[in-house]
């Protein structure tokens, strides 16, 4: 493909360029907002140190994906009640959260990565001592995070009965 340009198109053709036509946005959305503020409140560091006693060396095979972006991604798969192929997919498609968990695309970690990560997080049993510690660094700042679900629930009208007043089916 041959392209001609003056001297004002340099700019588009380099703009383009640069953003491969994608036309990415750099707007605040709730979701980027919501990782931004994660990303100053949790005590990443510290988690690190915890983790990384635990974590594979990588002598075989490919090298292992850095501790901190691991957690990331466990934390974002927590935070969006998001499945092991889910993140994945989520990773290769949503730019806020490629740069939460300091990630580019030419190298993300697969579902298995992502699976064997979790499983050596519930092996070594480090679920209650993450959560304590970002608890205990919250707490610290005067914030609180407590354990719990949240349930989605839907009130609708319903009739109370579908007897009449004789007790029996009503046939309308």
């Amino acid at each position: 493909m041959c392209l001609a340009a003056g001297r004002g198109d340099s700019k588009l053709i380099a703009m383009k360029q640069a953003d491969l036509g994608l036309n990415l946005t750099t707007k605040r959305t709730r979701k980027r907002e919501f990782l931004d503020e994660m990303n100053r409140v949790v005590p990443w560091a510290a988690l690190v140190e915890l983790v990384a006693a635990h974590a594979p060396e990588g002598k075989k095979g490919r090298p292992p994906f850095p501790v901190e972006t691991m957690l990331r991604i466990h934390f974002m798969q927590q935070w969006f009640t998001l499945s092991d192929p889910a993140m994945e997919e989520a990773l290769y498609e949503i730019a806020s959260l490629r740069t939460f968990a300091k990630l580019d695309l030419n190298a993300l970690p697969d579902e298995t990565t992502i699976l064997n990560f979790r499983h050596m997080l519930e092996q070594s049993d480090l679920a209650e001592d993450i959560f304590k510690q970002v608890n205990a660094h919250l707490a610290r700042k005067g914030l609180l995070l407590k354990k719990g679900s949240i349930v989605d629930a839907t009130i609708i009208a319903a009739p109370s009965s579908t007897k009449n007043s004789t007790g029996e089916c009503d046939p309308e």
